[in-house]
């Protein structure tokens, strides 16, 4: 991988356009002086540098034949059915986790590695697979698609702030509520209450029926009991379905330990990651349906069980690791893509036993399977949804 000092292909050219006036006129010994300065500054050597100062133009040239493959059409067939198996997650997540998850689909058949084929994957850079899976985007199924709270008194006491983005102690969870009460808010209907760790990436969600305390103490109960790790913060908005006298006690007095935080009114890139992860595991799932049986509440949760697995098993997510502002501007740099089961062994919290008993659900879980079943629950729910969709209307 070059360097980022490097000069690029475009900027050693315009550099040579500029010293080719000052090469021609300049006598022998002035030529090698003048050679050896262009070759600290762009690392070519002087034959390379004397061949193309002596050519009519520096205008790059179009490759006058098609270059050949470098990687056959098994390795692409692999890629693709990772890529598949993933949901077709952009190739910055999927190019570190393409052996591994390879390896893991061959124990199932689902593909077919040789040592050639494993050697490649393993050495295949981003911009190869994204330039490969760019022929397949148009063929790829997606999820369907469809189309402020006031602070109270039980928020006193409670600071503002945002989860360090540099968090490393998994347990700090942003927390949201997702609503599906389609075009009218009449009535009870289904909340998803969604939890997400700011170190790991590791998402949390239960569908719960309304939202009074009953219901979203059951929903943190549920969640707390499957949690293979500790909560360290709660961080929600300044919603009263969480800021009310009997969770603030539950969260007090049964879960030990836990600090409260919450956003500031009207900010919600204080809960960027929730915010973010209500649009992508949420709502491109479910739509704007009204969803208010207990019947869609069960396959609800039912097939938030199967994506609890899927998305934290087995799709790799990216985490910030530098931010600078120069000027106005805010530039970032992203880590390698990994699962946020991969993060969450990585900080050595799990006991023994907790990294075995995950250990081996990984190793018994078929991924391309299981985002099959979650697409045909998924779709036995919208044929439920659809028609109080539109008789909502």
């Amino acid at each position: 991988m070059p360097n980022e000092d490097e000069m690029s292909i475009d900027e050693r050219r315009k550099y040579l356009k500029r010293m080719k006036v000052r090469y021609e006129k300049g006598n022998r010994k002035q030529r090698s002086a003048l050679l050896s300065e262009m070759e600290q500054v762009t690392g070519l050597h002087r034959k390379s540098l004397t061949r193309l100062l002596a050519e009519a133009s520096l205008e790059r040239k179009k490759r006058g034949t098609a270059r050949g493959r470098s990687y056959g059409v098994e390795v692409e067939e692999v890629i693709v059915r990772v890529w598949e198996s993933l949901d077709y997650v952009c190739a910055e997540r999927l190019t570190p986790v393409l052996l591994s998850t390879g390896r893991h689909l061959a124990k199932f058949g689902e593909v077919q590695l040789s040592p050639g084929i494993e050697e490649q994957l393993g050495r295949i850079s981003r911009a190869s697979v994204s330039r490969m899976l760019s022929r397949w985007r148009s063929r790829r199924r997606r999820l369907p698609q469809k189309g402020a709270e006031r602070a109270n008194a039980a928020t006193k006491g409670v600071p503002m702030k945002r989860i360090d983005w540099q968090t490393q102690e998994p347990g700090h969870f942003e927390v949201d509520l997702v609503h599906h009460s389609g075009e009218t808010t009449v009535g009870e209907y289904v909340h998803t209450l969604q939890m997400v760790d700011v170190a790991t990436g590791w998402s949390e969600r239960v569908a719960v029926m309304g939202r009074g305390y009953r219901a979203m103490q059951a929903g943190i109960e549920h969640i707390l009991s499957r949690l293979p790790f500790a909560v360290q913060e709660v961080h929600p908005d300044n919603g009263s379905e969480f800021f009310n006298q009997h969770l603030v006690r539950f969260w007090k007095d049964k879960v030990v330990g836990v600090q409260l935080s919450r956003s500031r009114p009207y900010q919600k890139n204080d809960n960027r990651i929730v915010e973010q992860k209500n649009d992508t595991l949420v709502r491109q799932y479910f739509g704007d349906l009204r969803l208010d049986t207990p019947e869609q509440l069960e396959e609800m949760n039912a097939l938030y069980e199967q994506m609890w697995l899927y998305y934290n098993f087995f799709q790799p997510v990216l985490h910030l690791k530098e931010k600078t502002v120069v000027g106005e501007q805010v530039r970032r740099k992203w880590d390698q893509a990994q699962t946020p089961y991969q993060r969450l062994i990585a900080t050595g919290t799990l006991s023994p036993q907790q990294q075995q008993e995950l250990q081996a659900l990984y190793e018994r879980t078929n991924p391309r399977h299981l985002r099959e079943e979650i697409y045909r629950q998924l779709t036995h729910l919208w044929e439920q949804g659809l028609p109080q969709a539109q008789s909502a209307a």
